[in-house]
């Protein structure tokens, strides 16, 4: 039942068990990458990954986000990701809500983007992109690459059953009759959760996404659009009582799927198969990019409710990916959340080996960023949904979601209820919700809301003031986890309602420059004078480090860690970020709905001006565009 991995000795079948420091089940993303984690960093540990299938094998979820590929280069499997020529996916094209038009979001600036050869290095504008991947050759790839560290890897083995004495795991049961102990356990094993469901551990559905998706894998589909050397968009599109994916997944491979909810799936009178061929034939863009093309003819559904689970992580064991919560896939966040939260429990266990953090502390905090990671995902899954007029089928279900939830469609009380949980949370370097960084939430935010006016510079709550003053007033200080190098260290931080300040990244950069600088101006002038003396942080530097600085000024004021006010004495600043070109949304220039370009070099999107921070409104904008972090 098991197979035998260079530098690991698998046993496959005689005796009656196995003992590890670290025992996983699942072999999937997760799996793997907190098995490579800890065998890099600590190769001395034993530690066995347990999966149920034979790999390589099918598997949704093809689009990931740039938050993935750090990981990817710290395990030492970028480079054998990039050798396999994944298609490299630079951003996304959107046709959602009552807005017919087509739009971009792209992760930089296509006019930035450089034609290099491939297999390329992780670094420059690769690591603020990402992959588009046939998952059953990516899962392949990682947990091969776990293995050669040293991992031994169980295929076709089943975990029946968890023994436990009250919260702590004591052994797992294999399917041949096998008992398996370890020092720890991890629950990589997907929607199914066995390690949660043997320890008695319930989920909540915080959400009334309740979707049903339907797909198929096509051959020799059209790309809408080939960027540089093997780069290009998803397609993520409104039609009827849902939305489709369209996602190359190799040279000629493309995974094409339809999600809708399951309560209309139940009652439209259609089978899989009907209502897959339906969608498919209602979008026209999606018609022209199949022209060419062929299904497989194998149509799969799943349920994609999103969840979390009550509990994420005990005396012995850890909750990671899916088994620790989901989130609607209109965000391409579910991969993602399997590396981060396999890396962030990796690092916590070779913490506790090492003795010097408080092993609760580790524990409270690793079940705080993942619940609020998942839950931002969630919520805004649940925005795009509701704020989408053109699903005439899902008018109830939007307005009990509006309903439930308070929201009102207004971009400054959109964007409030987004960032319920703290922003920081998904990178405490700069402010994101969902993957996207707060530039692109607040271009969704004004698009689906349809504010009408007032510009882009209107958007932006840091216009409406001029000098600004930290608010600390009943806040604690403490201390926030840093995940770097296989280390965990402490780094201050400062907590109030559930928000989180952290005196790093740019939201240190801002906190020591706020103490001694209140006005605009000056603030602008030491934001400049830190760009020009070569400062940066992480791998934001220049014109960008201060498009993004402004945006983590935007979300401690409206988070409430920073008061704003008028002073008419004092010259006021005009931030425009989507002016500038900084937030990467723009209208779609691709120019193929009825006659695609197949595989043809697109025209980069129109060259954009604009005014940045650092300039009182009304003066010359700045020229110097600069790629953006995040995903």
């Amino acid at each position: 039942m098991g197979a035998r991995r260079r530098g690991s000795v698998v046993n496959n079948g005689s005796g009656t068990g196995l003992s590890y420091d670290v025992a996983v089940i699942g072999g999937g993303p997760s799996g793997s990458t907190i098995g490579s984690i800890l065998k890099k960093y600590n190769p001395a540990l034993r530690v066995g990954i347990f999966e149920k299938e034979k790999f390589p094998r099918e598997h949704v979820g093809e689009s990931l986000l740039p938050a993935i590929s750090p990981v990817l280069d710290e395990i030492g499997a970028w480079d054998k990701i990039e050798a396999a020529n994944f298609p490299i996916k630079v951003g996304a094209t959107y046709r959602w809500g009552q807005n017919q038009q087509l739009w971009d979001f792209e992760f930089l600036p296509l006019g930035m983007f450089k034609e290099e050869p491939r297999p390329a290095k992780f670094e420059g504008q690769r690591k603020i992109t990402a992959f588009q991947v046939e998952r059953s050759r990516y899962d392949d790839i990682l947990l091969r690459h776990a293995a050669e560290l040293g991992c031994e890897v169980h295929e076709e083995t089943m975990v029946r059953g968890i023994d436990r004495e009250g919260d702590r795991v004591t052994a797992l049961r294999l399917g041949d009759g096998r008992n398996v102990t370890a020092r720890y356990f991890i629950d990589g094993s997907g929607y199914n959760g066995t390690l949660r469901r043997g320890m008695g551990i319930g989920r909540t559905i915080p959400t009334h996404l309740m979707n049903v998706a339907i797909w198929d894998y096509w051959e020799n589909a059209d790309w809408a659009v080939e960027i540089g050397v093997g780069g290009t968009r998803i397609q993520i599109l409104s039609v009827g009582c849902g939305w489709i994916w369209f996602i190359p997944i190799g040279p000629t491979r493309t995974s094409l799927g339809f999600v809708c909810p399951v309560e209309y799936y139940k009652t439209c009178g259609k089978t899989p198969a009907e209502l897959y061929e339906w969608a498919v034939n209602s979008e026209p863009r999606v018609r022209a990019l199949t022209k060419n093309g062929r299904p497989e003819g194998n149509v799969r559904t799943t349920s994609d409710w999103s969840y979390i689970s009550d509990r994420l992580v005990g005396e012995n064991w850890f909750l990671v990916g899916e088994s620790a919560g989901f989130a609607d896939p209109i965000l391409s966040g579910g991969v993602t959340l399997a590396h981060t939260s396999a890396r962030e429990a990796a690092y916590s266990i070779l913490e506790f080996d090492r003795g010097e953090l408080d092993p609760n502390w580790l524990r409270a905090n690793y079940e705080d960023r993942q619940k609020k990671r998942v839950m931002q995902y969630i919520r805004f899954a649940e925005f795009w949904y509701l704020a989408n007029g053109c699903f005439t089928d899902l008018e109830d279900h939007c307005a009990r979601l509006a309903r439930e939830s308070g929201l009102k469609f207004t971009p400054r009380e959109a964007f409030r209820w987004l960032s319920f949980g703290g922003l920081a949370h998904e990178d405490f370097l700069f402010p994101g919700v969902g993957g996207f960084d707060l530039l692109a939430v607040k271009e969704v935010t004004k698009m689906f809301t349809k504010e009408e006016g007032g510009g882009d510079a209107g958007q932006w709550e840091i216009n409406r003031y001029n000098v600004f003053r930290l608010n600390l007033t009943d806040a604690k200080k403490g201390h926030m986890p840093v995940y770097h190098a296989g280390r965990i260290t402490r780094t201050e931080a400062y907590f109030r309602g559930g928000h989180l300040l952290p005196v790093a990244g740019l939201y240190g950069l801002m906190i020591g420059i706020l103490k001694d600088a209140p006005d605009m101006t000056t603030i602008a002038d030491r934001l400049n004078e830190f760009v020009r003396r070569g400062g940066r942080i992480g791998e934001i530097s220049g014109t960008h480090l201060v498009v993004q600085a402004a945006a983590t000024l935007e979300a401690m004021l409206l988070e409430g860690w920073v008061v704003g006010k008028l002073d008419p004495k004092r010259p006021r600043m005009s931030y425009a970020p989507r002016a500038s070109g900084a937030s990467n949304f723009h209208p779609n220039y691709d120019n193929i709905v009825e006659e695609p370009v197949s595989r043809e070099k697109p025209t980069h999107s129109k060259p954009r001006e604009g005014v940045i921070l650092g300039a009182p409104s009304g003066a010359a904008p700045d020229q110097n565009g600069g790629p953006r972090a995040g995903g």
